[in-house]
């Protein structure tokens, strides 16, 4: 299967919402919140990116941290912690932590891309994919190449979208192109840094050789995280089907300058 033969993908260019957007223009964190997934929405992101941990009694949170601490007025691990403690916590002060069902609810026709952050969240995820009905708006990650390929085991009849593990990711950039044209992936997507470390090496992963072996096997490339206007520019010349950012306001700017402007109507 292609990318763009499943539900999940469009046509690019995608424009994907880190954390619901992690910062406005004064720079204030209001990642995975509500709050943040609903002004991406009413902005015009159809695409957003959030993370999910399990709290110890088994609730699964869009939340980026193992900890609380970073970013919200409560203290200690999320994997320790029950819901009911969770759920007293405010990010930047103000705002509860959601859960993923509550997000999914809210927002019914948006695209989500979840990165599975802790063991059991492949189970739990599948579960409220299920329960929600939401398997086909959804494209699952992780940078565990062992929770990624529990979630695939588990969801091998539901046709979720995956993203390559890492270990996809090392064969497409350092293999030869005319042995990575055959290269089988179930992830349909590449969802990278422009630099990162595999096996060892710090490389430039985002090249156009990159580009160009991924979309000869029918794989989009989103690239992650981008909050510079002239990178935005610079990867979406190279051809990248997607970018994920912080700063919706600049990509907005720059896809509306390149005659893909986003569609604001709810």
């Amino acid at each position: 299967m292609r990318a763009i033969d499943h539900p999940y993908f469009d046509a690019p260019p995608l424009a994907l919402a880190h954390r619901g957007g992690a910062c406005d223009t004064a720079g204030l964190a209001r990642e995975n919140t509500l709050a943040a997934f609903e002004a991406a929405a009413a902005a015009g992101y159809r695409y957003l990116e959030t993370d999910v941990h399990l709290t110890a009694d088994g609730v699964l949170i869009a939340f980026h941290d193992d900890e609380l601490d970073r970013v919200t007025d409560g203290r200690g691990r999320i994997a320790q912690l029950s819901w009911d403690q969770v759920s007293r916590a405010r990010i930047d002060g103000t705002e509860p932590v959601p859960t993923l069902r509550e997000l999914l609810r809210a927002l019914p026709q948006a695209r989500v891309n979840i990165d599975l952050k802790a063991d059991g969240t492949p189970e739990a995820t599948l579960w409220a994919l299920r329960e929600l009905r939401a398997t086909d708006r959804v494209c699952i990650g992780s940078f565990s190449s062992a929770r990624l390929r529990r979630f695939r085991r588990l969801a091998r009849r539901d046709g979720v979208a995956t993203s390559a593990g890492p270990l996809g990711v090392a064969a497409l950039r350092l293999l030869p192109a005319a042995v990575s044209r055959w290269l089988h992936t179930p992830g349909l997507a590449y969802q990278v840094p422009v630099w990162h470390r595999l096996l060892g090496m710090r490389i430039e992963v985002v090249t156009p050789g990159f580009v160009r072996a991924a979309h000869a096997i029918g794989r989009q490339v989103h690239v992650w995280t981008i909050n510079d206007a002239a990178q935005m520019r610079r990867l979406l010349d190279l051809g990248v089907d997607g970018i994920v950012t912080d700063r919706l306001d600049l990509l907005a700017q720059v896809l509306a300058d390149r005659g893909h402007p986003l569609d604001t109507r709810r």
